[in-house]
């Protein structure tokens, strides 16, 4: 009974497609031949009647009083038929909304994947890509309870107040910011972007806080402060050591900066410092002759306890090959040592 009641609304669904096709063809006139006009009516109601006889036919069969196990196992492929019309029937609706799309007809494919392919995330995805931004972010709300596609659409659409309202629901407050940002609101911008940094200096991301206080909030110095305390507390110290250098453009200055805070850094923390001089000693010629000299006095002092720490003398020396020999003596002689 269900399944008549529903071949039922299928039908007059079907029979409303059917209408408006016509319609939209017959509208054509103007801009084809009548003669072509005439002829794709035609085939369009010659296809669309053999789909609505399968149907009665199905229908009626639904009527008739169901057949004896005997007769099923003859008679059998009444699941087929079913199965068969409605991948037909839903290859119609697919082929429509496809010329729908390519005719750049994206509201009217967005109506046939909702209504007749119960397909709203298509169908949102096809108003998207038309451009109907404010269709869709309607679609993603009210169908598919989406705030995060609705509110990326309101920015489309250049809807900010309604974006801001769903990021802030959704806790993205960097994008909340941006888009107080694009308003030219700074207090409530900086609001936000001050509440991000927050968050990522409660969960000890420097680095991370340190891009929202340089890249959008404007506060280079502050970002400095926050690498420069992720340094010293041992929050990824490597990457925000290398970061606290990166940003001091002046050759001088970041060479004094270099020799400063290696005076002030513990003993525990040298083998990192020797790291980021590595790196250092690369970027600028008047670099070499402080970072090496650095990289000397951390590896003179750690070579007892991590002989290994030899090999990183070739790093602040790439061209001296006597260097490279001295090192392979030492290691011998050394291995000899523990030998004996």
């Amino acid at each position: 009974m269900r399944k008549t009641k529903f071949l039922e609304k299928f039908l007059v669904a079907f029979f409303i497609l059917v209408a408006f096709k016509i319609i939209a063809m017959v509208a054509q006139w103007s801009r084809e031949a009548l003669e072509d006009a005439t002829m794709s009516i035609f085939k369009f109601i010659f296809f669309a009647c053999i789909a609505v006889i399968l149907i009665v036919i199905l229908q009626n069969k639904e009527k008739d009083p169901p057949v004896s196990p005997a007769g099923k196992k003859r008679g059998g492929g009444g699941m087929s038929l079913d199965s068969a019309l409605f991948d037909r029937l839903r290859n119609i609706y697919e082929d429509i909304a496809d010329k729908h799309i390519l005719n750049n007809e994206y509201k009217k494919a967005a109506i046939v994947y909702m209504n007749l392919l119960k397909d709203d995330y298509r169908a949102a995805k096809t108003l998207e890509l038309g451009g109907f931004y404010n269709e869709a972010a309607a679609v993603y709300l009210k169908k598919l309870n989406s705030k995060s596609d609705a509110a990326h659409c309101y920015v489309q659409a250049k809807q900010y107040d309604k974006a801001i309202t769903l990021y802030k629901e959704l806790q993205q407050k960097e994008k909340v910011g941006d888009l107080y940002k694009i308003l030219d609101d700074q207090e409530n911008a900086l609001l936000f972007y001050q509440m991000v940094a927050d968050d990522y200096l409660a969960s000890f991301q420097m680095v991370n806080a340190s891009k929202i206080y340089r890249y959008k909030m404007n506060m280079p110095d502050e970002a400095q402060i926050v690498l420069l305390k992720g340094w010293e507390e041992n929050h990824d110290p490597l990457n925000c050591l290398q970061q606290y250098f990166s940003h001091i453009s002046d050759v001088k200055k970041l060479g004094q900066e270099i020799q400063h805070i290696y005076r002030q850094t513990p003993s525990d923390k040298k083998i990192i410092y020797l790291e980021a001089m590595k790196h250092e000693f690369k970027k600028d010629h008047e670099l070499q002759a402080p970072t090496r000299e650095i990289a000397y006095e951390i590896i003179a002092e750690k070579v007892k306890t991590r002989s290994e720490i030899v090999n990183e003398l070739k790093h602040f020396n790439p061209e001296d090959e006597v260097i490279l020999k001295d090192i392979s003596r030492y290691k011998t002689g050394r291995n000899k040592m523990f030998r004996n």
